[in-house]
């Protein structure tokens, strides 16, 4: 206290001068029209600028947020397509007096469970990225994985947190794929040459096909739901030796900045294979 009142003793004739100063600014501006909206002008630009500054620094500590709120909505709303779900045959019905008919309504196939990408490759011959889900988390292997933009690749590996995931720049990746626009199947792999392109084979030369269609996954897919986006067309390259178009597809996704997936969960994955394979061992 002792040391306020020597400041203020020394500094008094300063202290008053400004207090004056203060007061009479306050009255000028106050009482004369053109001084106060010349003041409030710069007054306003100064505290405009100051509220820029503190949102753009505000923004960028809450872009991680703002990330995670959309991966969760875009999660939501990719539990709504109609792709996810399967109705039963409404052909055909079973009526019996003891048995309840079915009710026709449909079932989830799909389910959806975001992921976010700890680890990740490109310039390797065959590419992996670790996600941070596991069988806690409901992951198993044999689950098509997928971006905002296109799809990923497949899970090959699990453990109690974490996963691997076998990148559509993989050379034993395969996945069957449909030109958008006519329907016509292939196959999609990777040559191992550039992360930003991979190649649909055997299109029927007879296919409506042009630089820029969209290629999607077909229905006959048991990892993914139709209609995903794999990419478009960038080249098309006719094969003399037979009556079908090698196509060379710009990926959807960009493999180098994936930063969150979502893991699809066929729920009839398990009983298809089964059948599928039993089916096999009887007819060898």
């Amino acid at each position: 206290m002792r040391n306020a009142f020597l400041f203020i003793r020394r500094h008094f004739n300063f202290l008053f001068f400004l207090v004056l100063q203060i007061i009479a600014l306050s009255f000028l501006f106050r009482y004369n029209k053109f001084h106060e909206a010349a003041f409030l002008n710069v007054s306003t630009e100064i505290t405009g600028r100051f509220n820029e500054r503190y949102n753009n620094i505000e923004y960028y500590f809450q872009l991680k947020k703002t990330n995670e709120s959309l991966v969760q909505e875009n999660l939501r709303l990719r539990q709504q397509l109609k792709e996810n779900y399967e109705g039963p045959d409404s052909n055909r019905r079973q009526i019996n007096d003891t048995i309840r008919a079915d009710s026709g309504r449909s079932i989830v196939k799909y389910q959806i469970m975001e992921a976010k990408v700890v680890n990740n490759t490109t310039a390797l011959r065959a590419n992996y990225l670790t996600i941070h889900r596991g069988f806690a988390q409901g992951v198993r292997t044999n689950m098509g994985v997928t971006g905002s933009q296109g799809i990923v690749g497949s899970v090959i590996n699990v453990s109690r947190n974490f996963s691997i995931v076998m990148s559509m720049l993989h050379p034993n990746f395969k996945v069957v794929a449909k030109l958008k626009k006519g329907g016509e199947t292939g196959t999609i792999d990777w040559d191992g040459l550039s992360p930003n392109f991979v190649t649909l084979h055997a299109i029927p030369k007879s296919a409506k096909v042009a630089v820029g269609d969209s290629v999607v996954t077909s229905q006959t897919s048991s990892l993914f739901p139709a209609n995903l986006l794999i990419g478009t067309v960038d080249e098309i390259v006719p094969d003399n030796s037979s009556n079908f178009y090698m196509l060379k597809i710009r990926t959807a996704t960009n493999f180098s900045n994936i930063e969150y997936v979502y893991v699809i969960d066929n729920t009839q994955y398990d009983e298809q294979k089964a059948l599928e394979d039993s089916t096999r061992k009887k007819v060898q």
